[in-house]
């Protein structure tokens, strides 16, 4: 019985430890750019053992130096709900469920908020545990940092490109641009890129990448405002 309390004990301190070491991390990045996520050194870890150096291109700027094009295409591309939504897109969720079910392609229904929980807290992957633990952060993240700083987050930690991390790095690098001189069409392509940007580049777009990125173009004027970034110098 010792042996059994004494674990259960541990098993408490290991549970309680979790949940105030999350929610200080949460805390702390609320106001603390995101300068490194697992994502970065695991991808710099793939690139050692695939024999090539580790390149990590990633320079935090803060939302409003980034043009208001780059949070609207993310929303028109990746998560319509954006700024409706309280973390999960329910009726997405349900139509990629749907879709599914009748034979379609499985799709993902995770929302920015999904994405940014996963990118800063936690690793790749499609386990039911790391699921879980991404509906956990992503819980915290809407709460506590509220929709403008997640966006802030988003569009600096997001794989844009080999090595490329971030709004910052991929204007200067594949449009030698600073992040504030985005263009409709710059931004559009930039989240054409981004369900598989190690395959996709936005500086050397494919036709089919610069067709994502004209309906994306269009996509973004239904949403006539978004309340992130700056107007486009």
């Amino acid at each position: 019985m010792f042996i059994i309390r004494r674990i259960f004990r541990w098993i408490l301190y290991a549970i309680i430890f979790f949940f105030v070491s999350s929610i200080t991390a949460v805390v702390v990045l609320k106001w603390l750019p995101v300068y490194y996520t697992p994502l970065m050194l695991i991808r710099s870890a793939q690139q050692i053992a695939d024999g090539r150096s580790p390149k990590i291109a990633h320079e935090w700027v803060d939302l409003n130096h980034v043009s208001t094009n780059l949070p609207l295409a993310v929303i028109s591309s990746e998560d319509a709900r954006f700024q409706q939504h309280n973390g999960f897109d329910f009726e997405e969720i349900y139509k990629a469920r749907l879709h599914t079910l009748h034979g379609g392609k499985e799709r993902g229904a995770s929302t920015i908020s999904q994405q940014t929980a996963k990118n800063v807290f936690l690793w790749p992957g499609h386990s039911w545990i790391r699921k879980g633990f991404e509906a956990y952060f992503t819980i915290l993240i809407e709460y506590i940092w509220g929709k403008e700083r997640i966006m802030e987050v988003y569009v600096n930690s997001i794989e844009m490109g080999d090595g490329i991390y971030g709004v910052k790095a991929v204007a200067e690098l594949n449009f030698d641009k600073t992040p504030d001189r985005l263009t409709k069409r710059d931004a559009a392509l930039i989240a054409a890129t981004l369900p598989s940007p190690l395959t996709r580049d936005s500086k050397n777009p494919s036709g089919e990448l610069l067709r994502r990125r004209n309906r994306i173009v269009q996509e973004m004027n239904y949403i006539k405002h978004v309340p992130f970034g700056c107007e486009e110098k």
